[in-house]
């Protein structure tokens, strides 16, 4: 099966998820080959770490923020909210739901921490269990996709290749509470487990879910090419972070060259959402906004 985001789309034009129903209504009409590229943007929390730790900064001042310079929409990642790991109240979500609607901005993104990487059952199991949980968040306030990591592989007694069977057992178990609550499971590659284009195809062709998809942090793929491999893996992407590095093979940090990933983004008809994340040190909102329009300044 091939499981391009474009031939996911195919299928899930339109599915929306009525909050409490057993099934999941979907009108399927196939898009053109042709379609063009549609973009929309937003902002990932972490670019604000410090200061919702702190408690300088909330969600609400980030929506604020989000709406000022243009933005469409907002991630709001799950270790912000003061209840994580457990699930918020339903008026906290409803009240950041609304004042999303009020702004005019989409709550796009949400994400947990997770580690699939490691031998411990338990532990992995009490990830699954965290991420259903907030899967089910993510379809309260209308986030259409929830951010999952692999984790590092650090254990010397099993090979790559028998941690990759159990975390492929357990991403298809998240794609199936994915199908439940409405919401993709997407997989972040994340400089951990999974580091080339050609390991993470490989890992959504195996899970092989409509429910199962890709975050493509183009900031997050070791390589000597990593223009190549955003390239590799753009057709399959469900949702892209836009940082301001790329990462050469041995990992270290060089500017992205924003324009250009722009170029590839739109080349490949992708229609969705671009989130920027910032991790300089300086003042966020004016980097944020720099990256908005240098990227922006690739386009057609």
């Amino acid at each position: 099966m091939n499981i391009t985001r474009r031939n996911i789309l195919k299928n899930l034009v339109l599915a929306p998820f009525f909050l409490g129903a057993n099934k999941l209504f979907t009108y399927t009409k196939p898009l053109e080959t042709n379609t063009t590229s549609r973009l929309q943007y937003s902002i990932n929390a972490y670019s604000f770490n410090w200061e919702l730790r702190s408690g300088e900064m909330t969600f609400y001042d980030m929506m604020e923020y989000a709406a000022n310079i243009g933005l469409d929409a907002i991630d709001l990642t799950g270790y912000y909210f003061s209840s994580y790991p457990k699930a918020p109240s339903n008026k906290e979500l409803f009240d950041l739901k609304r004042k999303a609607l009020e702004l005019g901005l989409d709550i796009a993104w949400t994400g947990v921490r997770n580690d699939f990487a490691t031998p411990n059952l338990t532990k992995r199991n009490n990830d699954i269990e965290l991420i259903e949980n907030w899967l089910e968040v993510s379809s309260k306030i209308g986030a259409p996709i929830m951010r999952i990591f692999t984790g590092r592989h650090k254990n010397k007694t099993y090979s790559k290749e028998e941690v990759k069977q159990w975390m492929l057992n357990d991403f298809k178990t998240c794609a199936k509470y994915g199908e439940l609550y409405g919401v993709i499971a997407g997989l972040q590659n994340h400089d951990e487990f999974l580091f080339t284009s050609e390991e993470v195809i490989e890992m959504l062709k195996k899970v092989n879910s409509d429910w199962f998809g890709l975050i493509l942090d183009c900031g997050s793929l070791p390589s000597d090419d990593t223009y190549k491999e955003i390239e590799s893996l753009a057709p399959y992407a469900n949702y892209f972070f836009v940082k301001e590095h790329v990462k050469q093979k041995d990992s270290t940090k060089v500017a992205a060259d924003l324009p250009r990933i722009a170029k590839i983004i739109q080349s490949s008809n992708y229609r969705g959402y671009v989130s920027f994340e910032s991790l300089k040190e300086g003042n966020t909102k004016e980097i944020i906004k720099d990256m908005f329009s240098d990227f922006k300044s690739g386009l057609n």
